[in-house]
Parts: structure tokens; C-alpha cells; sequence
């Protein structure tokens, strides 16, 4: 049974007692995904990542041990951060641990989340859509980082690997996190939140980001034209001047505390 590992360390501060941050992969990521962000992540910040139970190609059970939520809560439980950045279905469970009492003071980057304003735009189409096309997400990520050097057919099957990896009970996760996503109370959220869509995204619609943005009550919206589902490794020059934009605007009071002896560091 796998629960997630410890927060690591990937880029120090130079000054001490400086704010710290956590950056959360999405379904089937894996923390490498932030990389490019980290070689420019603003400074001044410690910059921390975790891998959580979802993580590609690790123990599939976690979608059989309850609410995925509860499994992020559980994973970050004592751990202190002065910013979240999430990806993906990170960033809706972000979102929804918000309204719960989780988070929901803690400013945060929500990155391709994936959201309805409404209960009725869900539709008979876009369960079709989500199930059948569900290997597109993984095709897209395939064309990031080492994959990339990968044959085009190679790149294909471990895309469909993925969604197998993931499978039916992964993907039933997956899909009741964006079903309920109108149905989260976003109005107890009380901190800043900086939602970054692609433009291009063909899985978390770029209007999904846009919505979200409007409807919580703190929220901006950074868009990046000619990114897709991975905006911090496409552009991750245009990411990080969206988080260094935003990390301005936050109150310079925001510091951490002194590093649990349970963290490991790398």
C-alpha cells in the first residue's frame, strides 16, 4: 500500500526563515513534471515536492482506499507551507479541500484545473469524451522530458499504459472530483488563488480555468496561448512570470516555520 512519500526539498532559499511552497503533480504525474519550473522558480522561496499515491506506475490502489482528498490531506497532514501549487486533479482537490476547512487560507497556484460552473454542463458527451479520449492527457505528457525522445508509436503505447495504470476505479476518481466541482462551495475560500490555463489544453478546457477564476472569491487568471495541459514544462518561462507576478501581490508576512524532522530532504 503506497500513501505518498515525504515532502522533499528540490530548491533552497538563499536567506533563511524564508516562505515555502509545495508543488503537487496531477493523476499519473510524477513530481519530475515541475523541473522546468524549478530551473526559474522565483527566488527568495524554498520550493518543495512531493509524490503523491497517484503517481504514474506506482501501486494503482489508492483509488480503492476513499476520498482522494482526504489521501492529499493525509499526505501534507502536519506539514507546513506558506503556498500549494497544483496541477491538474491536484488542483481540484486543492480546491475542494479548501471549502472542507483545508487550504483554504493558504494562497495557492490551481494549474489546468479541471471545473463547471453548473451541475447540468455535465452532459452524456463529455462522459464519453473523458472516458474515450481519457489517453490524450497521457499522449501530451509523453512529449515532455526524457519521453520526448521516444519513438511517435512508443510514446503512444505507454500513453494507453498510463490509462490502464490508471483503469476504471482511477478514472471513476477522477471523474467524480470534476463532477462535484459545481457543487464545491468555493465561497469559504479566503485566500488568493492564481488559476493558469493553456490555451491549447484539450483536457482541462481552457473555459474550465476561466470559470474557476471567476467564481472564487480572490481569484485571478494568468493564460498562456501556446501551452496545452503542461504549462510549466511548455512554457515555463511564462509560468514562472506568472507565479513571480503573483507571489508579489501576497502579504511579505508569510513565513515558515522551522523544517519537521520527518521531511526529507534532497
Amino acid at each position: 500500500m503506497r500513501d505518498g512519500g515525504a515532502p522533499r526539498l528540490r530548491r533552497p532559499a538563499a536567506e533563511p526563515g524564508a516562505p515555502r511552497a509545495i508543488l503537487l503533480h496531477g493523476l499519473a504525474g510524477r513530481a519530475d513534471v515541475w523541473r522546468p519550473f524549478l530551473d526559474r522558480a522565483p527566488g527568495g522561496w524554498e520550493w518543495w515536492d512531493v509524490e503523491l499515491p497517484w503517481a504514474g506506475m506506482s501501486d494503482p490502489t489508492w483509488a480503492h482506499r476513499g476520498d482522494p482528498v482526504e489521501l492529499l490531506a493525509a499526505v501534507l497532514d502536519g506539514r507546513h507551507f506558506d503556498l500549494v501549487v497544483a496541477h491538474s486533479f491536484a488542483a481540484n482537490l486543492v480546491t475542494e479541500a479548501g471549502s472542507r476547512g483545508w487550504f483554504r487560507e493558504l494562497p495557492a497556484v490551481l494549474v489546468s484545473p479541471f471545473y463547471r460552473s453548473r451541475a447540468d454542463e455535465f452532459d452524456w458527451s463529455s462522459i464519453s469524451y473523458y472516458l474515450n479520449e481519457f489517453h490524450r492527457t497521457f499522449l501530451e505528457a509523453m512529449t515532455l522530458g526524457e519521453a520526448a525522445r521516444f519513438p511517435a508509436n512508443y510514446r503512444t503505447w505507454m500513453a494507453h499504459r498510463l490509462r490502464d495504470w490508471v483503469g476504471p476505479y482511477g478514472w471513476m476518481r477522477f471523474f467524480d472530483v470534476y463532477l462535484r466541482s459545481p457543487l464545491v462551495d468555493l465561497s469559504t475560500t479566503t485566500a488568493a488563488r492564481l488559476v493558469v490555463v493553456g490555451e491549447q489544453d484539450v483536457a482541462a478546457r481552457p473555459e474550465d480555468g476561466r470559470a474557476l477564476a471567476a467564481a472564487l472569491p480572490d481569484g485571478r487568471l494568468a493564460r498562456l496561448a501556446d501551452c496545452g495541459h503542461f504549462p510549466m514544462a511548455q512554457d515555463a518561462d511564462g509560468f514562472s512570470r506568472a507565479v513571480a507576478d503573483f507571489l508579489t501581490t501576497l502579504p511579505s508576512e508569510r513565513r515558515r516555520r522551522e523544517p519537521e524532522p520527518s521531511m526529507e530532504l534532497m
